[in-house]
């Protein structure tokens, strides 16, 4: 089936669009070789560049695998999900048992290699969260964030940093509906402080064992109020 020219700007969005939707609107099956990159830079009225680009966009989609010497194939008719997409579906819970997992084992490394700049960062981000605990949930959860966020960059561990930054969006949302449901903050506006406080100071006196048991208890209780919300 022929393709209709594309329009320029941005050429290569437009062009892997349309072969996007030749693969999945079952134009070319699973299995199928594409038409190499001279025919369909024709058909798409481009250049072969741009075409290479646009197979390099559905190649990373999942669509598409280019095989050494034999061409270029379709692999799957419906685009991966990217993991940001699959974060976004998840359930706060189960984001949260990673996070278990990737915030214990960075406050144990932030005790190991925090600078002073780190410590400093971390007083202020715990500073941050009392000031906080005179707003609402929201602020209050944004200002609890931005001090785990500083643990796991006294980390210097930038994979560590990169999966907490994923984590945010679920975690912020959730949490502040935990917070709505359960009335955490009605008696006790600043609840968690003591436990947040033991951090900072474990981690600033580079206590690996420590930090990490307080902050495992501390993910730990919340993790349970959020399996009961």
């Amino acid at each position: 089936m022929p393709l209709d020219a594309v329009r320029p700007s941005p050429l290569v969005e437009q062009a892997a669009d349309r072969l996007r939707a030749q693969i999945t609107g079952g134009q070319w099956p699973v299995g199928t070789k594409l038409p190499g990159e001279t025919t369909l830079a024709k058909e798409l009225g481009v250049g072969r560049s741009t075409v290479r680009e646009a197979l390099r966009a559905l190649a990373g989609a999942g669509l598409v695998r280019a095989r050494q010497g034999a061409g270029v194939f379709v692999t799957a008719t419906e685009p991966a999900e990217d993991w940001p997409a699959r974060l976004r579906r998840a359930a706060v819970t189960d984001v949260y048992e990673v996070r278990l997992g990737v915030e214990v084992h960075a406050a144990a490394l932030a005790a190991a290699r925090r600078t002073p700049e780190d410590t400093a960062a971390l007083r202020t981000a715990l500073a941050g969260r009392r000031t906080a605990a005179a707003g609402d949930d929201a602020a209050f959860v944004d200002a609890d964030i931005a001090l785990h966020a500083a643990v796991v960059t006294a980390a210097h561990n930038p994979v560590l940093a990169d999966l907490f930054t994923e984590f945010i969006p679920t975690l912020r949302r959730g949490l502040i509906e935990m917070l709505d449901l359960v009335g955490l903050r009605t008696t006790d506006p600043n609840t968690g402080d003591d436990t947040h406080e033991a951090l900072v100071e474990a981690i600033t006196r580079g206590d690996a064992e420590a930090a990490s048991t307080v902050l495992r208890e501390e993910l730990e209780g919340t993790l349970g109020l959020l399996r009961r919300a």
